[in-house]
């Protein structure tokens, strides 16, 4: 495996916004998520951040950034952004809406700009990582350049072990 940094529509934005970005590569694992990658990586699950595309009663788009041991509270979601309900969009719905495969979605270059909510204790990281575009791929970051760059709006929505809720 190469230690290169591949050309996605990530990596271009955050190039772009002239953001420092470390590049991590693993072989994709269907359905291995988040825990698979911080396995094989080596990081703390915690701080393995998922790009969920979810939408709204209208099926409107948004993204969530979730730590990759936590789940969203799809309730709670939808309370704090204003909307009646909200579920997790099918593969085929998400990529249409991201540009991006299952598995590969970032929350960086987009095919179109989505309304982000990050769960708040992310922010609280001294790294991230996160999907660079590509299944197989993690950059890390400063949480607070990420804010730089995407102005997601802060929430709590976790559930899982440790979760607030």
């Amino acid at each position: 495996m190469s230690n290169t940094t591949p050309d996605t529509p990530a990596t271009r934005a955050l190039k772009a916004a002239h953001i420092a970005f470390a590049s991590y590569l693993y072989p994709y694992e269907d359905h291995g998520g988040a825990s698979f990658a911080a396995r094989f990586l080596n990081l703390p699950e915690h701080a393995v951040i998922k790009t969920l595309v979810m939408e709204n009663e209208g099926a409107k788009p948004l993204l969530v950034l979730m730590h990759g041991d936590r789940d969203v509270a799809t309730k709670q979601l939808a309370v704090a952004s204003n909307n009646r309900q909200i579920h997790p969009c099918k593969p085929e719905v998400a990529q249409k809406h991201t540009g991006y495969q299952v598995g590969g979605t970032s929350p960086f270059g987009t095919r179109k700009p989505l309304p982000i909510f990050i769960e708040r204790s992310i922010l609280d990281l001294p790294l991230i990582y996160i999907n660079g575009g590509k299944r197989g791929f993690l950059v890390a970051l400063h949480p607070h350049d990420l804010v730089r760059a995407l102005a997601p709006t802060p929430v709590s929505v976790a559930k899982g072990p440790g979760a607030e809720h």
